[in-house]
């Protein structure tokens, strides 16, 4: 199986390719259609579980293989306290339960809050949940994707999509987080042998 027959093609080729394998895997598609059902403001279905998907897809491993968690993002600023993410969550699991994997939610308003005592260093305010995804540890992670008011999906990749097809990490230096980048890629290289992790 050629697992790198996407690797170095044009972006909108890329793009309707990862779209298309996403789409098809029941896990995501059925988080999307709750994701929207749900409401929520500024929401963006990211990282982990898009890109595990396509790795599978490519490299003929099992649905949902590697994948531990659906992230979603939404963004509220009205309301930065804990207890107003709390009642989402809450709100969320009721909403997703069912599905073969649980949904992480998190309000991107409010990550500067809680991110300088778990990580020791301060973090952007975010403007958006598509700006939060700039700022992933690895450009590879960086991807989301939602339904459009029209109901087509959206694609966030700041970084585009050839890091993925090409089966390769590679570090987005804008903030030091070296420890995530290389944890998290020594574990998806156990996962997919395949993968290639540039060094910090």
């Amino acid at each position: 199986m050629d697992h790198l027959r996407y690797s170095g093609l044009p972006f909108e080729a890329q793009r309707t390719a990862f779209l298309d394998i996403v789409s098809g895997e029941p896990l995501i598609r059925e988080a999307l259609v709750r994701a929207r059902g749900i409401a929520l403001p500024d929401w963006l279905i990211v990282s982990g579980a898009l890109y595990n998907t396509v790795w599978n897809h490519l490299t003929g491993k099992p649905s949902g293989y590697g994948i531990q968690d659906v992230d979603l993002f939404y963004f509220d600023d009205n309301d930065l306290s804990y207890e107003a993410e709390d009642a989402v969550i809450r709100r969320a699991a009721a909403h997703f339960e069912g599905l073969p994997r649980p949904v992480e939610v998190r309000n991107q308003a409010r990550v500067h809050l809680w991110y300088p005592q778990k990580f020791g260093q301060p973090c952007l305010r975010y403007s958006s949940a598509s700006e939060s995804v700039w700022y992933f540890a690895s450009k590879t992670h960086a991807v989301g994707v939602r339904y459009d008011a029209d109901g087509q999906l959206d694609l966030v990749a700041p970084f585009d999509l050839d890091d993925i097809f090409s089966f390769r990490i590679t570090p987005n230096r804008v903030m030091d987080n070296r420890r995530t980048h290389e944890v998290k890629g020594a574990r998806a290289k156990e996962t997919w042998p395949e993968i290639t992790v540039v060094p910090w």
